[in-house]
């Protein structure tokens, strides 16, 4: 064979191969990811009222509660003394067996007093948010409307009800 014979036969013969590829066929599949709503509630330190004499007024104290929710997860937020009472007015009782005193306060959302209770179905008196996915910070105030009672250390309990 000459060899502008042999050239077109290479030629073609490389065309035929490179066509004569192998099959292709595909699939498809997925990936799921599924995202509970979650929240948590940290309680800070206690409420702690500086020492006052029996003849003060009306004293605040307050500390910080914190509550981290996933994003977008709305809640509520209920604080209900040991009494139980809807409206967060607890009462503080002393620690001497001979003191029966109780002293009243108010669990309040600000310096002013407005009230933070326990009952759910009235959000007026519940702090209610949405959460970030990081901590959020809330400030609880305690109110003492007197400190006309017998000198002793009085606490009580409360708890943090985190509804989501």
């Amino acid at each position: 064979m000459n060899a502008p014979i042999k050239f077109i036969i290479f030629g073609l013969s490389c065309a035929f191969i490179s066509t004569a590829q192998a099959d292709l066929t595909t699939s498809t599949f997925q990936v799921l990811l599924t995202i509970t709503k979650a929240c948590s509630v940290t309680s800070g330190t206690p409420i702690t009222f500086t020492p006052v004499a029996s003849t003060s007024g009306r004293v605040t104290a307050h500390a910080d509660i914190s509550v981290n929710c996933s994003k977008d997860t709305p809640y509520t937020i209920g604080l209900s003394p040991s009494n139980d009472d809807l409206n967060g007015s607890g009462l503080l009782a002393g620690t001497l067996s001979t003191n029966n005193d109780k002293v009243p306060y108010q669990l309040a959302k600000d310096t002013t007093g407005t009230v933070w209770g326990s009952d759910v179905g009235t959000s007026s008196i519940i702090v209610s948010s949405k959460g970030t996915g990081g901590p959020q910070p809330f400030t609880v105030y305690a109110v003492v409307a007197n400190a006309n009672f017998t000198a002793d250390s009085y606490s009580d309990t409360v708890t943090v009800k985190l509804n989501y």
